[in-house]
């Protein structure tokens, strides 16, 4: 839901042009989904994956396969709320992601006067319309370089951390917003 609401916020004159198609998969079938849609329709040309650490078994080599594969890999430990916490100034350190969701969804009423739900089709509109998209960018960077800096190199064991930043950014500077 927050990447449909993040495509449909596309202006209208450029959505030929940048084509966002969401995709669900199990998570251990993402690198091979992302590769069978860019060998099948040459129009997606950038292939990524988004998902969470939450309990996927695997979660360090999935993202080495799709590196391997020249498949973008975006991530968030412990969940993908952690990225949406972002967007309200704070990434907190939290390890467990039901968790996170709980005090993410805490943090979400609090902000919006709203509460959240993971099928909220909305999702996005409200994180922008009550949040800070570029606040939360600059933030889960910090946080990623952070890690790094502490020599924690492996996914998984980065916490609080979204690399979502990353694809988010790309797609927020190809349509010109800043």
């Amino acid at each position: 839901n927050y990447f449909e609401g993040l495509r449909d916020s596309i202006p209208a004159e450029l959505k030929d042009r940048l084509v966002i198609k969401v995709e669900n998969a199990r998570t251990v079938e993402l690198v091979k989904k992302a590769m069978e849609m860019t060998g099948q329709e040459s129009q997606y040309r950038i292939p990524w994956i988004v998902f969470d650490r939450d309990q996927v078994k695997d979660f360090d080599e999935i993202i080495q396969a799709a590196e391997k594969n020249g498949v973008g890999a975006e991530w968030s430990n412990p969940c993908f709320e952690i990225w949406m916490y972002a967007y309200f100034g704070e990434m907190p350190v939290i390890m467990e992601s039901y968790t996170c969701c709980d005090r993410f969804a805490e943090k979400f009423k609090k902000a919006t006067g709203q509460k959240y739900s993971k099928n909220d089709r909305d999702v996005y509109r409200k994180l922008v319309q009550h949040g800070d998209e570029k606040r939360a960018i600059q933030l889960a960077e910090r946080c990623h370089k952070r890690c790094l800096e502490d020599g924690r190199r492996k996914p998984s064991e980065m916490w609080p951390v979204s690399n979502v930043y990353r694809l988010v950014g790309e797609i927020l500077n190809k349509v010109g917003l800043p």
